[in-house]
């Protein structure tokens, strides 16, 4: 599929599941009725009713959320499998989810604001990155990518065991079942204050991963071939893992711990538009932003009690990654 095709048909499925999302719930809302809201608003008149106020106020801000964390993952596992070479990898490869959630379950755990609990989850995973990288490079200097990515084995299984004593010390009848809750994710709790306080730092993490697009794509060749190209791949291997831990750090301090999709979402994008970066990384970005609303959609109107988001997230990534995984050993067989 022509690549230009496929990102405009992502776009549109990103915006039929938002138009979508946002008129599922207790309060239905037709789709046509959602985008007049949307245009009445946009174009400066005020949208007044209770369809407004639950438009606005609710299903929108977290529709967008849902978004936000989907594109980030998804493009933060485009840009570690492509600089790793591996398509196994994900955001959690470097132990920046588990960092995170560790900060947050401390946060918990303290009793603090709201507020709080994402600042330590993002500082958690940020802090997570700083020692892996600080690990590898005490370990080989910091230039072997076999031993940065066992260094973030390690201290990612040394986060999720404290996580588990938090978890023991945890009150069992308040904060034990906050945590676990938010250990499987969800947006249930999102605000509109909460993305557009992540969306600054998505941004600026996108922004490096966008710009040195073409670089990154090099680096799939090889470091030699790379270095007589004219990259410096230390330097833009420190860039883009920085970049990709900054929007991962963001998203799930917000959303809590939610896997398989920076590691399906790059390959299911990969099916569309190729292996190439700068064709993988916007395509990820749109199908994990449509996928995530999707399953966001999914999550809060299957059941009678909302789903997490990392149950659906496991249910719907096992199988699909299983028949991923299939179809390359048959497109492999003689």
């Amino acid at each position: 599929m022509r690549t230009a095709t496929a990102l405009a048909l992502l776009a549109l499925l990103l915006l039929l599941a938002a138009v979508v999302a946002a008129g599922v719930g207790p309060y239905r809302i037709a789709p046509l009725d959602v985008l007049a809201a949307v245009l009445r608003r946009a174009s400066g008149r005020p949208a007044e009713g209770p369809a407004a106020t639950v438009l606005f106020s609710i299903r929108l801000p977290r529709v967008l959320a849902a978004a936000v964390v989907g594109a980030a993952l998804a493009a933060a596992g485009a840009a570690y499998q492509s600089l790793f070479r591996n398509p196994l990898v994900s955001p959690d490869i470097l132990g920046v989810s588990t960092g995170a959630g560790l900060g947050a379950v401390l946060g918990i755990l303290l009793g603090l604001p709201v507020a709080a609990i994402q600042l330590l989850g993002f500082g958690g995973g940020l802090l997570t990155v700083a020692v892996v990288a600080g690990l590898a490079r005490a370990l080989r200097g910091g230039g072997d990518v076999l031993v940065l990515v066992l260094a973030g084995i390690v201290v990612g299984a040394l986060a999720g065991a404290a996580i588990s004593l938090v978890k023991v010390l945890a009150d069992p009848y308040d904060q034990l079942p906050a945590i676990t809750f938010w250990l499987l994710g969800s947006l249930s709790g999102v605000k509109p204050g909460d993305v557009a306080a992540t969306l600054p730092a998505v941004g600026i993490g996108l922004a490096p991963l966008l710009l040195f697009r073409w670089r990154v794509g090099v680096l799939s060749l090889g470091d030699d071939e790379a270095r007589a190209l004219g990259v410096d791949v230390a330097r833009l291997r420190l860039v883009v893992i920085a970049a990709a831990t900054l929007v991962t750090s963001a998203v799930v301090a917000i959303s809590g711990v939610i896997g398989w999709v920076g590691l399906m979402v790059p390959h299911m994008a990969r099916l569309l538009v190729g292996p190439r970066f700068d064709r993988l990384l916007p395509a990820s970005v749109l199908l994990g932003a449509a996928f995530m609303v999707m399953v966001d959609t999914l999550a809060r109107s299957a059941a009678r009690i909302e789903i997490p988001l990392g149950v659906l997230t496991a249910l719907i990534g096992g199988p699909v990654f299983v028949a991923l995984l299939a179809r390359g050993q048959r497109r492999a067989a003689p």
